[in-house]
């Protein structure tokens, strides 16, 4: 019998695949199409937005961050502080960025953690509910959890190609579902969200 972990991994391998097997140079054109929704996306002038640097065949946000910046607001990124644990650094374009593994960077100590007031969620694969499958270390669900904790309420916003869509995702007590997704077909709103 498969477990709600075999199932999230066997449906996160397939998604992987299908997003893997995308063409790079659509993908790279897609990544600057997702700027054209920042006026969508953008909190109040000074909130902060935590975007991702994209690692593999991962959507390409690094347009978007610029556009929602010109918009006013504060770009974060993830930090890996261990095995557990991210928090979110301030990206300022001229400071210098450092490896965080994964195959992604990130800014370095001492600059500012910063609570997000939007999230953009790297995914491997999401539903048509809003729940979505991670990596499978758990990060973003703590990080999520964290925030929420602390009376924060961050709107979460999913980051995938349609290719990355499944049918169901098996529910766990720690997942975190999303508000909305972005994909190469536009910005949707989940019910929950």
């Amino acid at each position: 019998m498969n477990t709600s972990r075999d199932l999230k991994k066997e449906l996160r391998a397939a998604a992987l695949a299908r997003r893997d097997a995308l063409d790079a140079a659509w993908r790279q054109e897609v990544g600057q199409q997702l700027a054209t929704h920042a006026d969508a996306l953008a909190p109040s002038p000074g909130g902060v937005v935590s975007g991702f640097w994209p690692m593999r065949s991962e959507m390409d946000v690094r347009p978007l961050m610029t556009a929602l910046a010109a918009r006013g607001a504060r770009i974060a990124l993830p930090a890996i502080l261990d095995k557990t644990t991210i928090v979110f650094r301030e990206y300022l374009p001229d400071a210098p960025m450092i490896d965080m593994g994964f195959g992604t960077m990130g800014p370095g100590e001492g600059t500012a953690v910063l609570d997000p007031d939007v999230m953009l969620v790297p995914l491997a694969a999401f539903d048509a509910r809003g729940h979505r499958i991670g990596y499978g270390a758990g990060y973003y669900d703590r990080a999520i959890a964290r925030l929420k904790a602390k009376g924060c309420r961050p709107r979460l916003i999913g980051i995938a190609f349609d290719c990355q869509q499944v049918e169901h995702v098996p529910d766990e007590a720690h997942d975190q579902p999303l508000c909305e997704i972005l994909t190469e077909t536009g910005l949707r709103r989940f019910n929950g969200g």
